[in-house]
């Protein structure tokens, strides 16, 4: 009798058991099913009220090992619900776009805020010296050298890719070549610092942040781009190019507050197309990055309001005369022979570095020794007591370009100094006693080729606002002989009342730049810089002919020097350095086909050629014989092909089962590297068909056009 009872009890506790475990698994399916409803897009309120009742016996509140268990089920749901109502007003991506524009700006606000704050140290130490010339000197030169060789090293050490401008390999990304490294946090993180560092230097090594900060704004957005996929996980056709190229205008836009000029160098200079779907994205994360930046410096009390980053007072009756448009002209012809000369000097010396064994041993081996050098070596020259009394050293970048816009004249001022010159600004400029032409033609001649020097410095700098100040000193030494020869009366009996130098420094500082990028984004960028839309027109037609004369002859501009430099595969780069290699057939070029099948064939067939190839797109040829191309599968088709027929245990051919793709576009092995580049670059498909007269001859990828031009860039 007590055996039978116990048997009862033992069936009676084994069946709830059962119970209990049917129950816990349909609960556990319950809470699965309410997950995928809340994470999916649920409009209707019945949806979310049910996902709602649901959450509360989420997997969270399930697991015994996690803490605060119901506090994070709640935290997500809030999160979701968040998610919900922010994709109901617009997508996610726009957020994206609007958070890169302000983390951006918060980037160049903190980094301006660390560099002025080493500026200010530097000059408050070297103040303290006054009087003894020998610390001064070595307070003026070892700090720049040591802030370089800590950059360089340290840029070496940790990531050797954060040096250097950045800009070419961005170009490169956005043509949609993959270098994850130069998009890591590593890089980015380095980068800052590194760049800070170069900054602190001062306008004694002459650098900048405009190419490292576009660098480390494509950084950002690259992680943005990552985040809203993960956020839209049923929303995936976004590309992270798109987030790329917004970047890029809102790293200029986040140095200077100028969101249009940001658009136009992102078309410029970044892209090789340009979609027009990037064209709102990028003006209206650029006004984003703008307006934080400006924000920030008048809640830091710099200024009073949002406004131009420099202050200009140009004459607003009569801003420049008619005649003097053809000076303008001749200034626009002028920048332009002059970056002829920049530009082929920088060629030069990039070359020499890498041919020269002592130069490129110290450049692979020895690079903060290197950098500390060519720092001391130009600190050297600079110092106040010395040569650098004729280039307003003491300057930073900032106070370099704000004294050269200055609408007054100098020559008409050095007789008396002592009574008009009463800014810092301009004493700066005449403080040898000697007439302003003095100082501006030594600035010239000396920066020319220490800003050559400089350029070989392995370490995170910008070179767009070096020479965007050299412009403007260019323009300012014209604009101050038009003014004294007016003043003296040499001008023929055209008396002109007044002329404005700073207009011909503005000028000159956009036509300059501009033709040493081969860009015109210059010319709008010194009309934001200054608010002066008076020489809006000088301005750009000043640039025009710096254009002109700089683009001759298929000369490479600065930035595909440098790619043609690290012989990065840029097909706009390669053909200014060889115009002939774009020409190339890419029956010449054209490697290996790695694995094609053939419409009959069985699953060891496509089990070998999923095996060998990593392809999305396989080609698939009527046989093997003829190699007549019939169009292609998708790997995934493939996939589901070899599982259909292992769990049917037949044997099938391919074009029974699978789905032959036609192919849309076909290339002729006539047809050139630039054509079949273009083509990838515009349609976005990831495989391009050679055939010859149907025969299939090979396949074209991302990695193919790499592989092709990495090839003819060693030709070069």
């Amino acid at each position: 009798m007590r055996t039978e009872n116990t048997l009862s009890f033992q069936t009676e506790a084994l069946i709830l058991q059962t119970i209990r475990t049917t129950l816990h698994n349909k609960m556990k399916s319950l809470d699965e099913a309410a997950g995928i409803e809340i994470i999916g897009e649920n409009n209707n309120r019945e949806r979310e009220n049910q996902s709602e009742t649901s959450h509360n016996k989420s997997p969270l509140l399930a697991d015994p090992w996690k803490p605060w268990r119901r506090s994070r089920a709640t935290i997500k749901e809030w999160l979701l619900k968040l998610r919900c109502c922010l994709g109901a007003v617009c997508g996610i991506e726009w957020y994206g776009y609007a958070a890169l524009g302000v983390f951006t700006a918060i980037l160049s606000f903190l980094m301006d805020l660390s560099v002025t704050k080493l500026l200010t140290a530097h000059r408050g130490l070297y103040m303290k010296l006054e009087g003894n010339s020998l610390l001064q000197f070595f307070c003026w030169t070892l700090y720049p050298a040591c802030l370089c060789a800590v950059a360089s090293s340290f840029s070496h050490n940790i990531c050797p890719f954060s040096t250097g401008s950045g800009i070419p390999e961005v170009r490169t990304m956005l043509a949609g070549f993959k270098m994850p490294h130069y998009l890591s946090l590593t890089n980015m993180s380095t980068k800052f610092l590194g760049l800070i560092c170069t900054l602190a230097a001062g306008s004694t090594v002459f650098l900048g942040k405009v190419g490292p900060f576009v660098h480390l704004s494509a950084m950002i957005g690259a992680y943005l781009s990552n985040l809203c996929d993960l956020i839209q996980a049923n929303n995936k056709e976004k590309a992270g190019g798109e987030m790329l190229v917004v970047a890029a205008a809102v790293g200029v836009a986040s140095c200077f507050g100028a969101p249009i000029t940001g658009v136009l160098f992102s078309v410029e200079v970044m892209c090789s197309h340009f979609a027009l779907r990037h064209y709102y994205p990028c003006f209206f994360s650029a006004a984003c990055g703008a307006l934080t930046f400006r924000l920030f410096s008048v809640w830091s009390g710099d200024e009073e309001t949002p406004q131009a980053l420099f202050k200009t007072n140009f004459p607003a009756a009569v801003p420049f005369y008619s005649l003097e448009i053809l000076l303008f002209a001749f200034l626009g012809l002028l920048c332009g022979a002059v970056s002829c000369c920049y530009l082929a000097c920088h060629r030069w010396m990039l070359q020499f570095t890498k041919t020269n064994p002592m130069f490129n041993k110290m450049l692979t081996t020895e690079k903060g020794l290197y950098s500390g050098m060519v720092a001391f070596l130009l600190a050297s020259l600079t110092f106040p007591h010395s040569v650098g009394q004729y280039m307003a050293s003491k300057h930073t970048m900032k106070q370099l370009l704000t004294s050269l816009l200055d609408s007054r004249q100098w020559s008409s001022q050095s007789n008396n100094a002592s009574l008009y010159l009463g800014p810092e600004a301009l004493l700066e400029w005449s403080s040898s006693g000697s007439p302003v032409f003095l100082p501006l033609a030594v600035f010239l001649l000396m920066k020319m080729w220490m800003l050559v020097l400089a350029c070989t410095l392995p370490l995170p700098a910008g070179y767009f606002m070096p020479v965007f100040v050299y412009g403007a000193a260019l323009g300012r030494f014209l604009g101050e002989g038009v003014a004294y020869v007016s003043s003296t009366g040499l001008t023929s009996g055209l008396q002109w009342a007044s002329i404005n130098p700073g207009g011909y420094a503005l000028a000159g500082a956009a036509a300059f730049s501009g033709a040493v990028t081969h860009t015109l984004s210059p010319a709008l960028l010194a009309v934001e810089l200054t608010g002066q839309f008076s020489h809006a027109i000088p301005v750009l037609i000043a640039t025009l002919l710096a254009n002109a004369l700089a683009r001759s002859g298929h000369r490479p501009s600065f930035y595909d020097a440098l790619s043609i430099g690290k012989r990065l595969p840029h097909l706009p780069s390669l053909k200014k350095a060889c115009p002939r290699l774009p020409s190339t057939p890419v029956g010449q070029v054209l490697g290996a086909i790695s694995v094609t099948l053939q419409k009959a064939a069985g699953p060891v067939e496509v089990k070998l050629a999923v095996n060998t190839s990593t392809d999305s797109q396989i080609p698939v040829v009527d046989s093997h014989e003829s190699q007549i191309i019939l169009g292609f599968v998708l790997r995934a088709e493939l996939l589901m092909f070899l599982r259909h027929c292992e769990s049917e245990a037949l044997e099938k051919h391919l074009d029974e089962v699978c789905c032959i793709h036609p192919t849309s576009v076909l290339l002729s092995p006539h047809n050139t590297v630039q054509e079949a580049h273009s083509i990838l670059s515009l349609v976005g498909a990831q495989t391009l068909f050679v055939a010859d007269r149907g025969r299939l001859l090979g396949l074209i990828t991302w990695p193919e056009m790499k592989r092709i031009l990495e090839d003819l860039a060693k030709e070069i």
